[in-house]
């Protein structure tokens, strides 16, 4: 249930509300916008009459939500969502935000040479997987936190921020102290005890949509992170398994326009891992940026016929120029900036 205050109403009257709510055992999520309050009521609401709440002053309207999910619903924020991470770095703002940088971080001289050419193009995140899960338990599986700490450290060389993937609870408290956004792999959308856990922290969280989960799916998943405070969420479209094999996944464009109007939270694509080859990357990236997409996160290493994973579908340094400069022909004529 959504409870829409009057515009410019005072702070004692909302918070008159609140602590109704509260008293009857609801949790309770508020979401300002220009002016406007909309408080977001979490519980069973079933036994609420609305008109009890169109009655307190300062009430513009009570509306049940139709949808399952909640706090992630354009009816609880109409305002989009903007992430703010470091350094002025904003996900769902007027910039396409580009996160870039290697699968996974394999030594230091891949991943600061990797770093210092996505930097220079105009990467403004720093990708790098430290826990990695892979298919194969024969597979190279990351360096854990010797990784986290190279990471961290080229992001500060370089002016960048740094995304990692957290793969259970137990890794949050140590990846805190080393990343700036906290990501869920796709594997792990429907992992509720560890969304639960990164929505304690108040970190940005970069949520994957699992393989073969529906954007309803996907938009709960986000709530689980919401619910426990964390409004700081990027989802992350990264390609869904369908019937076809020539692709690693399909790539789903028209999901970056339902979100939109679904929801408020902002959108990024991954074309790399949507297409697994690397002569594919470009061409979603340039249509997933042309579709709305607020940012996209790339691979890219320095020797990726050398990489220890994901090699194929990771560019060169001089292919991550190339389509740096041509996004920079295609934001402005979807009236955005790039870095």
């Amino acid at each position: 249930m959504i409870i829409v205050m009057q515009k410019h109403t005072e702070e004692s009257k909302v918070e008159v509300v609140v602590a109704e709510l509260s008293r009857r055992g609801f949790d309770v999520h508020r979401s300002t916008g220009t002016g406007q309050t909309v408080l977001g009521v979490v519980g069973d609401v079933a036994q609420i009459d609305p008109r009890e709440f169109e009655l307190f002053d300062g009430v513009q309207e009570v509306v049940r939500v139709s949808e399952p999910y909640k706090l992630s619903s354009r009816t609880f924020r109409r305002e989009d969502t903007v992430v703010e991470v470091k350094n002025g770095i904003k996900v769902g703002g007027k910039e396409v935000v580009v996160m870039a940088g290697p699968c996974t971080i394999e030594n230091e001289r891949q991943l600061f040479e990797t770093a210092r050419a996505v930097g220079r193009a105009g990467a403004r995140v720093l990708r790098g997987g430290a826990y990695k899960p892979r298919s194969s338990p024969y597979a190279f599986q990351g360096m854990g936190v010797e990784g986290l700490k190279l990471l961290h450290a080229a992001g500060q060389e370089f002016g960048m921020a740094t995304v990692s993937e957290v793969m259970e609870i137990s890794q949050i408290e140590t990846m805190l102290g080393y990343v700036d956004i906290l990501q869920i792999g796709a594997r792990n959308m429907q992992n509720f005890n560890l969304l639960t856990a990164v929505g304690q922290t108040r970190k940005p969280v970069l949520l994957k949509r699992g393989m073969s989960a529906t954007v309803e799916e996907w938009l709960l998943a986000a709530e689980y992170v919401l619910a426990g405070g964390n409004y700081q969420v990027i989802l992350c479209e990264r390609g869904i398994r369908t019937f076809d094999t020539y692709m690693r996944n399909t790539l789903d464009i028209g999901a970056i326009p339902v979100v939109h109007k679904l929801s408020h939270l902002p959108i990024v694509i991954d074309p790399s891992h949507a297409t697994g080859r690397r002569d594919k990357v470009a061409p979603l990236a340039r249509a997933g940026v042309a579709a709305g997409a607020d940012g996209l996160l790339i691979e890219v290493h320095v020797e990726p016929e050398k990489a220890l994973c994901d090699g194929p579908q990771s560019l060169y340094p001089e292919q991550f120029v190339e389509l740096m400069d041509e996004l920079r022909i295609i934001v402005p004529a979807v009236r955005r900036t790039l870095g």
